[in-house]
């Protein structure tokens, strides 16, 4: 006979016994024991005190009257004088825990039922509330795709976003509505998202320009969502909030700062530009800077970095998504004086424009040519050479040409891209390595390489 288990080893919810479902609610790690515990002892002292009325009021009862029997069957006088308190102790327990047992399902009848039961729900709740605490920091497809694997780990996650896009819908938000970039705001709180694939795909979806008027043609729902949130609240930074609110977010998602930034570059023929969308496809960038560049940084994100045990910078666009937040002065001067391990996680592919041809050691020098390269600790960068390189992609793998430079970097190799697609990391094994480089920071930081299978 086959016996089918789901994923992790768990039984599918049909073929769970009761006694099964009941043993999943007293496993370590749900609270629920402990509770039990206190209402049990409660209990035992009322049966106590009950027993201590039921004495005296039986004191002075003739043994051979009505009365006196009836205290003899209650009492269990039958029964050998060892065996009554097993007898009644067994009785009783059986009794109160199918009590809460059904109240329990009493209690939760008006709520909705999910797939997923409410016993894991709590024991996953309870468990990442005790991750380590993490702030992500970047923007673009990268930071999200990186959330996706966090989240599983711990709910302790900050992701502080870039606000210098001028592209899409959240350009023509931000110049109609003077509204600070919410796209790549969208794509992180869909990816820490606690809810059902529906939610995210209505987050995602993007009205189209020939079925839609001129009022949300283009716009994706997440961004008009945000939009709709801070003209409720009168803040931008308080309409976020209430998204992750409103979205049930694992962690928390936060703008690097409460305006959008402006993002500058010059190139290695002396033109400047402006915008990200357009420096994104500019080939040659020597040197990036944002205006304003005295703009004040989100209080949240400055806390949550002095609180963090890791601190991630990327993946993402080098120039588009990481370096608009590193050059917050705010941000700066709080990894500066960060005590947790700063990681930045190299990109796996080159883009087109902005990064062009550049191999890992040109990342590192691109960053340290910022001033912002001396905050990094440890360097993660994929060795898995043997993942399916899509055919269709123009961009190319970065090369991990890249050894010390007598600083107290550490560049960790692992496989990190999806198997699929080596042009993308994979949120799980990405996750995997970050949690167990930052599990090894007991080793002293010593310019070395190391590899992780």
């Amino acid at each position: 006979m086959t016996r089918v288990v789901e994923p992790g080893g768990r039984v599918p919810p049909d073929r769970e016994s009761r006694a099964s479902r009941l043993r999943r609610w007293l496993r370590p790690g749900i609270g629920v024991k402990r509770w039990l515990a206190v209402v049990f002892l409660g209990e035992l002292l009322l049966a106590l005190a009950g027993a201590l009325v039921i004495r005296l009021a039986f004191r002075d009862v003739p043994a051979d009257s009505f009365a006196g029997q009836l205290f003899d069957l209650v009492s269990l006088q039958s029964l050998p004088l060892a065996l009554r308190p097993a007898v009644v102790l067994v009785v009783g327990l059986g009794i109160f825990l199918y009590g809460c047992w059904r109240l329990l399902g009493v209690l939760l009848e008006p709520f909705p039922r999910r797939s997923e039961r409410l016993v894991e729900l709590i024991y996953q709740k309870r468990s990442l509330a005790r991750g380590p605490r993490i702030v992500a920091i970047g923007g673009g497809t990268g930071l999200s795709t990186l959330l996706r694997g966090l989240k599983e780990s711990t709910s302790n996650i900050t992701a502080v976003v870039t606000v210098a896009d001028d592209g899409g819908s959240s350009g023509m938000l931000r110049q109609e509505l003077g509204l600070p970039p919410v796209g790549d705001l969208r794509n992180c709180i869909a990816a820490l998202a606690d809810a059902e694939p529906a939610m995210t795909r209505l987050l995602q979806y993007r009205f189209p320009k020939e079925e839609a008027g001129s009022g949300v043609s283009g716009h994706a729902f997440g961004n008009l969502l945000i939009a709709a949130l801070s003209a409720i609240e009168g803040d931008f930074e308080e309409g976020v909030r209430q998204s992750n609110r409103v979205l049930a977010v694992r962690g928390r998602v936060l703008p690097v700062a409460p305006v959008a930034l402006t993002l500058h570059a010059e190139l290695a023929d002396g033109r400047s530009l402006e915008g990200q969308s357009v420096i994104a496809r500019a080939r040659g960038i020597r040197r990036v800077w944002i205006t304003p560049s005295d703009v004040s940084a989100s209080e949240e994100a400055i806390a949550a970095i002095g609180e963090a045990e890791l601190i991630v910078l990327g993946p993402g666009s080098l120039y588009t998504s990481l370096l608009p937040s590193l050059l917050v002065p705010r941000i700066r001067a709080a990894l500066e004086e960060a005590a947790g391990l700063r990681v930045y996680v190299a990109n796996v592919a080159t883009q087109l424009g902005e990064t062009e041809g550049y191999s890992l050691a040109e990342h590192l020098a691109a960053l340290h040519a910022h001033g912002v390269g001396g905050l990094i600790d440890v360097v993660v960068a994929n060795d898995n050479t043997r993942a399916r390189t899509p055919a269709a992609y123009a961009s190319s793998l970065v090369m991990t040409d890249v050894g010390t430079d007598g600083s107290d970097t550490r560049v960790v190799f692992g496989d990190v891209v999806d198997d699929d697609n080596a042009h993308h990391h994979d949120p799980q094994k990405l996750a995997g390595l970050l949690l167990r480089v930052l599990e090894e920071r007991s080793t002293p930081r010593t310019p070395q390489v190391a590899r992780t299978a």
